[in-house]
């Protein structure tokens, strides 16, 4: 059993057209989708599942425990019969917020080349935690992360084979989330000119997307460990 991820080529897709193939693990698994499931560090997208006058609401969207290469979409109330012809709706707001945070993600590795070793990416913010002990200058971060994005630097990804990978251990930054193994083939978000590893999440197209993100926080979790927190500069919208 698996679902066809859309979301992996193109992460500007918002709904797409889909069957239920099975229920389970708290919802119902699709033959595809344009949900990006919890993993990597970055939060499940939500949305909903509409089929007529019918409304089904996605609360989160996970890998499936029983098929691994089936995406489960958790679903509120009564699930959708089997065989059901949906159409997918991903939370726009939601998801734009994870594609700005998780490549600006990509520009504090650049600035700062330490070991990654915990990263989480929400609608509200993002952190990541760095293997190091040495001090972190705000300011000087907040400068080249405002540099970068401003420069517009194009952004896409490419697959390579998992020997390139074995051949370029360098390019895997995370200690914490190591790249999936067993597909043959392993997905590469490139920021050109400034960062290339792993990632299989949703990402801006270019680095001016992002728009202004600050660092909020910086702590001293542990004698090694220092964490750069990220928010944005404008206030969330409302929704409706």
């Amino acid at each position: 059993m698996r679902t066809e991820d859309l979301f992996r080529e193109d992460a500007t897709l918002l709904d797409c057209d889909a069957t239920v193939i099975a229920q389970g693990e708290g919802g119902v698994l699709l033959d595809r989708t344009v949900c990006y499931p919890l993993g990597g560090g970055q939060a499940g997208d939500t949305g909903w599942l509409v089929a007529g006058e019918r409304r089904w609401r996605v609360t989160d969207t996970r890998k499936s425990k029983e098929h691994p290469e089936a995406i489960v979409h958790l679903i509120e109330g009564e699930l959708p019969a089997l065989g059901t012809a949906v159409r997918v709706e991903v939370d726009a707001q939601r998801r734009q917020a994870h594609r700005r945070f998780h490549t600006a993600t990509h520009l504090l590795c650049a600035l700062l080349p330490y070991p990654v070793d915990g990263c989480s990416i929400t609608e509200a913010y993002a952190r990541l935690d760095f293997h190091t002990d040495e001090p972190f200058d705000k300011d000087a971060i907040q400068a080249g992360l405002t540099r970068l994005v401003a420069e517009a630097h194009p952004v896409g990804h490419r697959w390579i084979t998992e020997e390139e990978l074995d051949a370029n251990p360098g390019l895997v930054r995370s200690m914490s989330v190591q790249p999936p193994r067993g597909l043959g083939r392993v997905r590469v978000l490139e920021i050109d000119g400034v960062d290339l590893q792993p990632c299989g999440g949703t990402h801006v197209s270019n680095t001016v997307e992002i728009g202004a993100v600050l660092i909020t926080k910086i702590e001293k979790k542990s004698a090694k460990t220092r964490r750069v927190v990220l928010g944005f500069a404008e206030p969330a919208a409302g929704r409706s």
